[in-house]
C-alpha cells in the first residue's frame, strides 16, 4: 500500500475507532461537565498531562503504522511490515494504552468516576480483542517473526529498554 493512501485511511480509522472511543463515549458519558466540587488542581494537572500524553502516543503510533508498516491500524487494511520500531519497542499495544490514558485523563480532569468504569470496561473489552482475534491474525500474518516480538515484548506493561530485534531491523517483511 501506498503511504499517502496508508496515511488518508489511517486518518478515517483514527477519527472512527479512537475517536469514538476516547472522545465521543466520554461525552456521550459526561457531556464534558465537570463534577461540583471541581476537582483538586492536581488531579486536574494529572488529567490534562495523560490526555496530552495519550494523544501524542496515539498520533506516533498511528504515523508508525503508516511510515514503517505501509498500511493501516484496521484489520481492513492491515501492515505490509509487522510495526516493532518506536513505542512498539516497550509494549506491545501502545495505540490501546494511550487510548485508556486519554480516558483517565478526562476522568482526572473532569473529576468524573463514570470515566473511570469506562476506562476499566475499555481496557478489558481491548484485552480480549487482542487476545481472541488480534495475536491470533498477527500470528498468522507474520508467523515465526510475530512470535519472536511478542516473547520479548510484552502486551500491557511497558519494558525499562527498548528491544531491539534480533538482526537489528526496524520493521519486518509481512510473509504474504
Amino acid at each position: 500500500m501506498r503511504k499517502g493512501v496508508a496515511a488518508v485511511e489511517s486518518f478515517f480509522f483514527l477519527v472512527l475507532a479512537p475517536g469514538t472511543t476516547a472522545v465521543l463515549i466520554p461525552w456521550l458519558l459526561t457531556g464534558w461537565h465537570e463534577r461540583v466540587p471541581p476537582p483538586y488542581l492536581a488531579l486536574r494537572v494529572a488529567g490534562i498531562a495523560l490526555i496530552l500524553l495519550g494523544t501524542a502516543v496515539l498520533l506516533e503510533a498511528f504515523a508508525r503504522f503508516v511510515g514503517e508498516g505501509r498500511g493501516t491500524p484496521a484489520p481492513v487494511a492491515p501492515t505490509q511490515r509487522l510495526v516493532i520500531g518506536g513505542l512498539y519497542r516497550y509494549v506491545r499495544n501502545p495505540m490501546y494504552l494511550a487510548v485508556a490514558a486519554t480516558i483517565v485523563g478526562q476522568a482526572l480532569f473532569l473529576g468524573r468516576f463514570e470515566l473511570l468504569v469506562y476506562a476499566a470496561a475499555f481496557l478489558g473489552t481491548t484485552f480480549a480483542f487482542v487476545r481472541f482475534y488480534e495475536e491470533p491474525a498477527l500470528r498468522e500474518r507474520y508467523g515465526a517473526e510475530y512470535e519472536v516480538y511478542r516473547s520479548a515484548v510484552r502486551g500491557w506493561w511497558p519494558r525499562l529498554r527498548p528491544w531491539m530485534p534480533p538482526d537489528g531491523a526496524k520493521s519486518m517483511p509481512s510473509r504474504s
